[in-house]
């Protein structure tokens, strides 16, 4: 799960795959290291189910768009060096009708734009091409995402909160100076497919926390960012005014508390540390949390998990 703490833009899951379509069909570089053999099966086998709910339909789906993105991931080094040259030509020149005027998630000119700027940090990176399959997000201050395991993502700029369930692995296959496994991560990708309208989540208001009535009157707030898994849920809590306080009942799980911005005070049972931004705090299971600012500002994100009545009997 991502929670934007500055304005954020990313690359999350494969797009709706009559976009792709759209792009294969509009830029001429792209389609032209997929194959236009390839291009045309891919083509072929998703129209007029793009977004059919049929099993069959969807599993035939993911083979295509498994064999289509595989096959540019698997680009000779020099054929991407050549077309990601004409890419970002193209993108220059064109403008706001570059990549067919955009599509319905994105403008051309957001796209033109945004590949000479990525091609500015990774100078002909096979990631120029892999933004035309997936999703490009962009989210605000206290916005968030969630991707589930194995789905594809890239993080662009900003700074984010990141939460994550236990993991052994980290695959790199782009935008990256670091080792790229493009054979393990072609193998082990989802290729689940959607706007990334089903991506976003919107936070709600916590109810097992409590205002002081300096916190209440500036109009501080306590949300819960709560995915749909287990593993972690997060709250993210803005004190407006210094004396500001927020007090956490006790949950049947341990947390996380980091702080992002201002500075104040924690407090779990007698003992009360200082805590000012880029400062982490773990708070065992059953502990009553108290955070208190000292400052205008005083942000702090609570990552917790807490078990169940059935883990507990373990």
């Amino acid at each position: 799960m991502t929670i934007a703490i500055t304005p954020f833009d990313g690359l999350c899951g494969f797009r709706p795959l009559a976009e792709i379509s759209h792009y294969l069909a509009h830029v001429p570089s792209l389609r032209k290291l997929v194959g236009d053999s390839v291009a045309k099966d891919f083509e072929t086998a998703v129209k007029g189910h793009e977004t059919s709910d049929d099993a069959q339909d969807q599993e035939k789906n993911k083979n295509a768009l498994r064999t289509a993105f595989s096959t540019l991931m698997n680009s000779e080094k020099s054929d991407v060096a050549t077309a990601a040259k004409e890419l970002v030509a193209a993108a220059k020149d064109e403008g706001g009708n570059f990549a067919g005027d955009g599509g319905p998630s994105n403008g051309g000119k957001e796209l033109a734009d945004l590949v000479v700027r990525l091609n500015s940090q990774f100078e002909g990176d096979i990631g120029l091409f892999v933004l035309f399959f997936l999703n490009y997000v962009k989210l605000e201050i206290g916005e968030a995402m969630f991707l589930k395991a194995d789905d594809i993502h890239a993080y662009l700029s900003g700074d984010i909160i990141e939460c994550m369930a236990s993991s052994d692995n980290v695959v790199r296959a782009g935008f990256t100076p670091k080792f790229q496994d493009i054979p393990t991560l072609t193998e082990m990708l989802t290729y689940s497919y959607a706007p990334i309208s089903e991506q976003k989540m919107s936070p709600s208001d916590y109810p097992y926390a409590t205002l002081n009535s300096t916190a209440y009157s500036s109009g501080s707030s306590v949300v819960l960012y709560d995915p749909p898994i287990e593993e972690f849920s997060v709250v993210m809590t803005g004190l407006k005014k210094q004396g500001a306080k927020v007090t956490f009942e006790a949950i049947k799980g341990p947390s996380i508390v980091l702080c992002t911005k201002g500075h104040g005070k924690i407090s779990v049972g007698p003992k009360t540390e200082e805590m000012k931004e880029g400062f982490v705090f773990f708070v065992g299971a059953t502990a009553e949390v108290v955070l208190e600012s000292a400052s205008d500002e005083f942000t702090t994100f609570k990552a917790f998990c807490e078990l169940s009545s059935e883990h507990e009997k373990l």
